[in-house]
């Protein structure tokens, strides 16, 4: 097999020559369509392509975590995506999009009062990651939180934007069942339970200080 003249990570936004960027449609999020070329990994440049893009910006979510009783806070909601499928009401951590004179840290604290009614001691840094990069912008930090999961529940969301969310409160090992049952379907909520499993002895040991 012939091996490519470029390592991984060679390239770089300088390889890219964005020809045109058109809106194609403006409301809650935006539609644009690209026409670019770049560089290829054989050498020379490629022909010159056209994608929509779905521009839905900056986002972060956090898992709720209580690791004095070795629990999660989970929320239920109703999402758009998911209308058309088995089921629309989903299962998710807390989220937000990130505002211009917001930082990551900040929305995922403040959505998860609006949300769940709790508030966020320490947080500790999961990943940041691109849900859909072949035809969307967003990306995502991800989060875990300390919180006290005995004051969580009940149900919450913000009248004027339509939202009406169930709270849940549950333990560690039920939530990842839920994951491992395919039962929770958002991707960032599977990666931070996935990662709690993985690290939950950690960060019971660094959160009981």
């Amino acid at each position: 097999m012939q091996q490519s003249d470029q390592p991984q990570g060679a390239f770089s936004p300088d390889d890219v020559d964005v020809v045109s960027r058109e809106t194609l449609f403006q409301g809650f999020f935006r539609m644009v369509k690209y026409r670019f070329k770049h560089r290829l990994f054989q050498g020379g440049w490629s022909p010159v392509i056209e994608r929509e893009m779905f521009e839905r910006g900056h986002a972060a979510a956090m898992l709720p975590y209580d690791p004095v009783r070795d629990q999660v806070v989970i929320i239920e909601q109703i999402r758009v995506g998911a209308l058309e499928h088995s089921q629309p009401w989903q299962l998710e951590i807390v989220a937000g999009i990130i505002d211009r004179d917001e930082s990551a840290e900040q929305v995922v604290r403040r959505e998860a009062e609006e949300e769940a009614g709790i508030l966020v001691k320490r947080m500790e840094t999961i990943t940041s990651y691109y849900p859909s990069a072949g035809g969307c912008s967003e990306k995502l930090d991800v989060y875990v939180g300390e919180v006290d999961a005995s004051l969580a529940g009940g149900v919450h969301g913000l009248d004027y934007e339509g939202e009406d969310i169930k709270v849940h409160v549950m333990s560690r090992t039920q939530a990842y069942q839920l994951v491992r049952e395919g039962r929770i379907e958002n991707g960032a909520s599977i990666i931070a339970l996935q990662w709690l499993e993985l690290n939950y002895e950690q960060l019971q040991t660094k959160w009981h200080n």
